[in-house]
């Protein structure tokens, strides 16, 4: 095993490399502004005048959730908890073919800008600022987070100042977006997502050498009992299991995909639907790739550290800075990788905020400001929509200090997506697969999903889950020759004995606290299912079983049946001869 290098060891190679990428993301906000000269309405800012093509949304979508938040969480949760997380890889799947085949088809057909806009068609304006207001409070918390991950790393492998990385990232993110929209956006997600992967592959290539080939880390993490594939206890309260992942972590990140807005926006930017359901199948491939790039990360981690954990020797302050440690521990002699992983995690980031500065852009001009201010002219509200992107810029480099006080940034950030995103996703679902379901059963319901997440959610704070939830793996120091452990250790050694204190406790406390340590994964599920439990029931109770419903604002069996349009002689493709589709590709009604 290499000798630990110093932190802060950063040279000249690798703040160039590092100061090359900011500066290109920002080049290319300045080329669509000057490009876009003169073509200055709200939705040529906000959709690229939905002229965008699939292969580049399919990975500004990969780039926009994929965050460093991902770059540095998967590989701290594969490393202290095994690889049982590469099971998301089947909720991916499930995630993209739910997205594509439910919620697309209904969103493109009715060619709404804000997605939004969905709820007060099918139900009535205040479902719709509901929805609008949860969204805008989702994303300005998740973007603090995403925004605190990477400044974490480059604090931890540089000198350079946190808040000063924070403020540096909030910059370079609004700049590009204020002046080029969704075009610069998009284009600059497809220059990060390479600098993602390049940077990954990097690490794991350095690390394989070390540690004599892909076979030796494999059985390094067997040893380790880090491939704990087989995982499959039914009990909810298990942090990651088979089924917690599949279930859980399914509708979570459909809440994701299937109706956020910074990434509906994305594929309702497309040319036609046909391309826009491609994109989010290629997106697909994406995501896989990282996932399996991260999760390698994690094991050759352990492989590197089994006998000298830096986190319990007191070598990082954090669980989430390991991967910035052995970044600089293994590539610390090749000038300029440093730099490139530490632009790969900003390019995460990068990408995700500027999507998130985007949406909640869109979200305010089309949900909160149009609806009221009906004789502003599209200049006027192209130009409102960059000032938002300031304003938004500037909120979500205030929130990154909230970002400060989370532990797990991964656990904290998905945590977020299911109090909120799950509820959200219920309300949706009840209005596209149930006719029935009416604005009253809408609005009971999604109040009752929200308040049962948001309670468990915090309730789970004040009160955290046993170690036997979450199954942490054994952490040595036994070669680190330390005197001494420092305080990080002694705060989880205090931890664990007072959850251990707490879960002696009998009677009815001792049952709720158990409750409290379900699967953070399934704070979406449970809030998605009362949603559309309470909201069922509450519309039957009310008449909505007399309601009329417009057929566009329902799933149609045709929408999953045309992806291919049709030759000009009118004929179908040879592969799929569906009677349903016109020659734009569009479904017969």
């Amino acid at each position: 095993m290499p000798a630990p290098r110093i932190s802060g060891s950063f040279s000249t190679w690798d703040y160039v490399v590092f100061a090359a990428i900011l500066l290109i993301s920002a080049l290319v906000g300045v080329y669509h502004a000057v490009v876009g000269r003169g073509k200055e309405t709200s939705e040529d800012f906000l959709l690229g005048s939905r002229q965008m093509s699939s292969i580049p949304v399919a990975l500004s979508l990969t780039a926009s959730f994929m965050s460093a938040v991902t770059m540095l969480g998967v590989p701290y949760d594969t490393y202290h908890f095994g690889a049982v997380n590469s099971y998301f890889a089947i909720s991916y799947t499930l995630v993209v073919v739910f997205s594509a085949e439910v919620f697309l088809p209904v969103f493109y057909r009715l060619g709404v800008t804000s997605s939004y806009e969905y709820l007060e068609l099918r139900f009535n304006r205040w479902v719709r600022l509901c929805g609008t207001i949860l969204f805008m409070i989702q994303t300005v918390l998740y973007t603090g987070i995403v925004i605190y991950a990477p400044a974490l790393a480059l604090n931890q492998v540089t000198n350079f100042n946190l808040w000063g990385s924070i403020t540096a990232t909030g910059i370079v993110c609004t700049f590009y977006c204020t002046l080029g929209g969704l075009k610069a956006v998009v284009w600059t997600d497809v220059f990060q997502i390479v600098i993602m992967v390049t940077g990954l592959v990097s690490v794991i290539i350095r690390a394989m050498i070390l540690e004599g080939g892909i076979n030796n880390v494999l059985n390094t993490a067997s040893q380790g009992g880090r491939l704990n594939f087989w995982s499959f206890d039914p009990n909810p309260f298990q942090r990651h299991t088979f089924w917690t992942i599949v279930i859980g972590g399914t509708f979570t990140w459909t809440g994701i995909y299937g109706i956020n807005q910074a990434q509906v926006q994305r594929y309702i930017s497309c040319k036609t639907r046909t391309q826009a359901k491609v994109s989010l199948y290629l997106n697909l491939i994406g995501l896989w790739t990282i996932l399996v790039c991260t999760v390698l990360s994690g094991l050759a981690m352990y492989s590197l550290y089994r006998d000298c954990d830096p986190w319990t020797s007191g070598k990082v302050k954090a669980p989430d800075q390991l991967m910035p440690y052995m970044v600089m521990d293994i590539l610390g002699d090749y000038p300029g990788l440093p730099g490139l992983f530490v632009a790969c995690a900003y390019s995460g980031t990068l990408s995700t905020v500027s999507s998130s500065i985007n949406a909640l852009a869109t979200v305010t001009v089309e949900d909160l400001i149009k609806p009221y201010f009906t004789t502003l002219s599209d200049r006027e509200l192209s130009w409102i929509s960059r000032g938002l992107s300031l304003l938004f810029g500037a909120v979500c480099v205030g929130m990154a200090g909230l970002a400060s006080l989370t532990g797990s940034l991964l656990q904290a950030a998905l945590s977020v997506f299911g109090i909120v995103g799950g509820p959200v996703l219920g309300l949706f679902t009840l209005g596209i697969l149930f006719p029935w379901s009416n604005c009253t059963g809408g609005i009971v319901g999604l109040i009752s999903g929200f308040t049962f997440a948001l309670w468990l959610g915090v309730r789970s704070q004040i009160h955290p889950p046993p170690p036997e939830a979450s199954v942490p793996l054994n952490l040595s120091t036994a070669a680190c020759n330390v005197t001494q452990l420092d305080n990080q250790t002694s705060w989880r050694t205090n931890s664990l004995l007072a959850i251990e204190t707490v879960m002696s406790r009998s009677g009815r406390a001792e049952t709720l606290e158990t409750w409290y340590s379900l699967s953070y994964l399934y704070l979406s599920t449970f809030g998605t299912l009362i949603v559309i439990i309470v909201g069922l029931v509450t519309s039957i109770l009310t008449g909505g079983r007399k309601a009329q419903v417009g057929t566009d604002l329902l799933l149609k069996r045709t929408d999953f049946l045309c992806y291919f349009p049709r030759s000009s002689s009118g004929v179908s493709s040879p592969l799929l001869r569906f009677p349903f589709c016109t020659k734009s590709g569009v479904p017969l009604t």
